[in-house]
């Protein structure tokens, strides 16, 4: 079993729109954009990275925004549910303020824990659920103060039609199985990034998801350093799976798998983070270019859709 890995570490989905997508992370929920670049492989699309003051591992929520995707199609095989985690008596201010800028706003419990459930403009699903022992500062504006601020990701839910392989997969990751309720089993990862919960749903006869605007592209876990990442590269190749060689995501280093249920998995540095090439007091608001792509600025500042920040 792994030891290195230490909760999640960021979330990539697919939107339609990049202002849109901007507004709803940035004014409805609160998170501050840490950084605003270009997809690696797609350099005429943003890659819009919202999390924490710094963009702390656990806290991170990225988005490549085609414009005019074709909303994606849910199922089995994706990550069906992100949750953020707030504070103990902040649902009434959330459910009030989702109801003004999201869809299907609607309060549950799951596992015992209060969440107000909602989708974004695109489709995608998320929660928003109250943690009394989340000590994770947080960023703080557009109306939000830090009583009622989100302090970073609590987890994950992943649908899939046969959950054996995810949840043996898990636990070499170093989760431990918490609990089975209906028919999602709770895996949680010990002393991680705060975002340390991944819900596996089964759902046997549902058809598989087919990826668009409003999916989840991948989910990353954290590890601490590059040296760590190779253990767990080395480990993984071992046990069978195919791994990427090391990519340099500028602000982390990144490995990728394909998961049995055929969700993307990638393993991410905390180093070097996303203050490595602008002051933190003013990360996210110059559009930063990898090396390979800088030669593209003059046509991609013209070219590429205004936030309206």
């Amino acid at each position: 079993m792994l030891n290195q890995i230490k909760g999640l570490h960021h979330v990539t989905s697919i939107a339609s729109d990049a202002a849109e997508n901007n507004a709803f992370f940035t004014k409805a929920l609160g998170l501050r954009r840490v950084k605003k670049t270009v997809n690696f492989d797609a350099p005429d699309v943003y890659h819009l990275y919202y999390g924490d003051e710094v963009g702390t591992p656990g806290s991170v929520m990225t988005y490549f925004p085609f414009h005019d995707a074709a909303r994606g199609r849910h199922g089995t095989g994706e990550v069906g549910e992100t949750v953020f985690s707030v504070p103990k008596g902040s649902l009434g201010f959330w459910g009030h303020r989702l109801g003004a800028a999201a869809a299907d706003v609607e309060k549950v419990s799951h596992f015992g824990e209060d969440r107000v459930k909602f989708r974004t403009f695109d489709g995608e699903s998320f929660a928003v659920a109250e943690v009394a022992d989340d000590t994770r500062g947080a960023w703080t504006g557009n109306g939000i103060d830090a009583d009622h601020a989100i302090r970073g990701f609590h987890g994950a839910t992943m649908r899939l039609q046969d959950t054996g392989a995810m949840a043996e997969l898990l636990q070499f990751m170093g989760y431990q199985k918490a609990e089975t309720r209906d028919n999602v089993t709770r895996f949680i990862i010990e002393g991680g990034t705060g975002a340390d919960t991944i819900d596996l749903e089964s759902l046997k006869t549902t058809p598989h998801a087919s990826q668009g605007a409003g999916s989840v592209h991948h989910i990353a876990f954290a590890v601490e350093n590059r040296a760590a990442q190779l253990e767990v590269r080395k480990a993984l190749l071992d046990t069978g799976y195919q791994v990427t060689p090391v990519i340099d995501r500028d602000y982390f280093w990144a490995i990728y798998f394909r998961t049995p249920g055929g969700i993307l998995f990638e393993v991410a540095t905390n180093e070097p983070g996303f203050d490595r090439d602008e002051d933190r007091a003013y990360l996210g608001e110059a559009l930063k270019l990898p090396t390979q792509h800088e030669r593209l600025r003059p046509f991609l500042e013209q070219n590429l859709q205004p936030l309206g920040d």
